[in-house]
């Protein structure tokens, strides 16, 4: 149990039967009436943001969720199939739960969350940054360089993405995986 004095950004709540993190929070005290605390929430199984305030004082109850660090191997009828770097268990996870699954590769490592007490996993967070192969895109035309100009890619996990005119198949090349645009090209 907790308080509203307790919360801050990252505390994962049990919030109307489901499992719920803080993204924002804000105490305000009016001038008249009871002071109340303004939240949005995150849920951890569907991905909803939702906003609601909680008067001062009230108590929560608190979700126990663990972070660990797993391996993508491969994908099939049954979902995604992930690979305990310390214990070598395999978790199979649906797609839904997958940050961005068009940006997995084989072998990437990925943070999956877990509700601690039932095992259930919550959700997959892919690293901020993945270094992906270009495998198809238009080759760019000298002098069409006037403007910042990109042109349609494909990438080694079949994602398309927009890139530089300068970029040339077969070049590695650095996405953000939270919102599948170029960074940089890869040395």
């Amino acid at each position: 149990m907790a308080s509203t004095a307790d919360f801050k950004n990252g505390l994962c709540l049990e919030f109307n039967n489901d499992i719920v993190q803080i993204v924002e929070f804000q105490h305000v005290k009016p001038g008249k009436g009871g002071a109340f605390v303004r939240t949005k929430l995150k849920s951890l199984t569907t991905g909803r943001v939702l906003e609601h305030t909680f008067n001062a004082g009230v108590k929560v109850n608190t979700a126990r969720v663990e972070t660990r660090k797993y391996q993508y191997l491969y994908k099939d009828d049954s979902g995604y199939c992930f690979m305990d770097n310390n214990t070598f268990e395999q978790t199979i996870i649906g797609e839904d739960l997958v940050s961005n699954p068009k940006m997995l590769k084989e072998g990437q490592e990925v943070e999956i969350i877990f509700h601690a007490e039932t095992e259930k996993p919550l959700g997959c967070e892919l690293p901020p940054f993945v270094e992906l192969t270009v495998t198809y895109t238009e080759p760019g035309v000298k002098g069409d360089t006037a403007t910042n100009t990109l042109k349609a890619a494909t990438l080694e996990t079949g994602a398309e993405i927009k890139i530089p005119l300068f970029i040339n198949e077969g070049e590695a090349i650095k996405v953000d995986t939270r919102t599948n645009e170029y960074v940089e090209r890869v040395k």
